[in-house]
């Protein structure tokens, strides 16, 4: 029986928003178009379920690139309305377009001149009369047996939300950088920290010169504890890297001459880099590629700025 429910449900809400994606037209493009031209923020506002469809919205918005926040329309009616400014734009979200709290707020929101977009499913309703853009999201029927409880109009409003939210980041060229620098903790944000976050550097980073002697290349590499250390010219630029690897294949084959050799004659040459702005997962990727366990990171002219160990990407849970 519960089966059966949850597919009906399911069925439903999928099929509300396939038709919502059918009437799609100009009118998305408008609202694109006055969110993307907004200078001050995306103020969303609704009640009961639209409202917490609506913070859902607002904090999309504001994931990903888009300045937003949800105003609750009976606080803003007992002193929360300051939080709407003249370059705002008022996103409301009001099913049956009639919602009281939201229409006692439109005497500021027109003395403002803040333009007002509304997601509703009555577009004969008073709201969408006043309204700038209009955008459609009604549903033929709730997925509740008694066609009373919000599912499949809420449903429709949430994904409409989210496209309006993923037009607006491919308007503004938001990419994962960006969407790094607005998630900078929890699992998502680990996963999108960039190398310059995590690399070794200054006296932490390990680095030999060409002509260092191999007792040396071994006391920097036992001090910095990366089991390697970089190869540099006078000028800080990348000529190779001493590895834990490269000590036991040169001890192996040159026996107690090895200590005579410098850091130029047991190095690899041209290793691996990645540039310092990478993200850790591009860092972790060229290490499972390569089988080595460490990155130098380093700039377009190849001057060293840190390394990436595998153990940093260990302690992120990445790996």
């Amino acid at each position: 029986m519960s089966l059966a429910i949850a597919r009906r449900v399911l069925r439903i809400e999928a099929q509300a928003i396939q038709d919502l994606a059918g009437r799609l037209n100009g009118e998305f493009e408008r609202a694109v178009d006055v969110l993307f031209t907004c200078k001050g923020r995306v103020v969303v506002t609704g009640m009961g379920k639209s409202g917490l469809i609506g913070r859902k919205i607002s904090a999309t918005f504001a994931s990903t690139g888009t300045p937003s926040l949800f105003l609750h329309p009976a606080e803003a009616l007992h002193g929360d309305l300051g939080m709407l400014m003249r370059d705002d734009v008022l996103l409301a979200i009001s099913y049956g377009g009639e919602t009281e709290e939201i229409l006692l707020l439109l005497e500021t929101v027109k003395r403002l001149e803040v333009k007002l977009v509304t997601l509703t499913g009555e577009t004969g309703s008073t709201l969408a009369g006043i309204s700038d853009v209009v955008l459609d999201v009604h549903v033929k029927e709730e997925a509740c047996s008694l066609n009373l409880a919000p599912t499949a109009s809420t449903a429709t409003a949430m994904a409409m939300g989210d496209a309006l939210a993923m037009s607006l980041l491919e308007r503004r060229g938001f990419n994962e950088h960006d969407f790094a620098a607005l998630h900078p903790a929890g699992r998502l944000g680990k996963k999108l920290l960039r190398v310059e976050n995590l690399m070794h550097s200054g006296e932490f980073l390990p680095r030999v010169l060409l002509s260092a002697r191999m007792p040396d290349v071994i006391y920097e590499m036992s001090k910095k504890g990366l089991g390697m250390t970089t190869v540099v010219d006078s000028s800080g630029r990348l000529e190779g890297v001493v590895t834990d690897g490269d000590l036991r294949r040169i001890m192996e084959k040159h026996k107690g001459a090895a200590l005579e050799m410098t850091a130029a004659e047991c190095m690899t040459k041209n290793p691996q880099t990645i540039e310092p702005r990478a993200l850790a997962s591009v860092a972790l990727n060229a290490m499972e590629r390569r089988k080595i366990t460490s990155v130098v990171v380093a700039d377009n002219d190849r001057h060293v700025l840190g390394v990436v160990h595998l153990h940093d990407l260990w302690t992120l849970q990445l790996i």
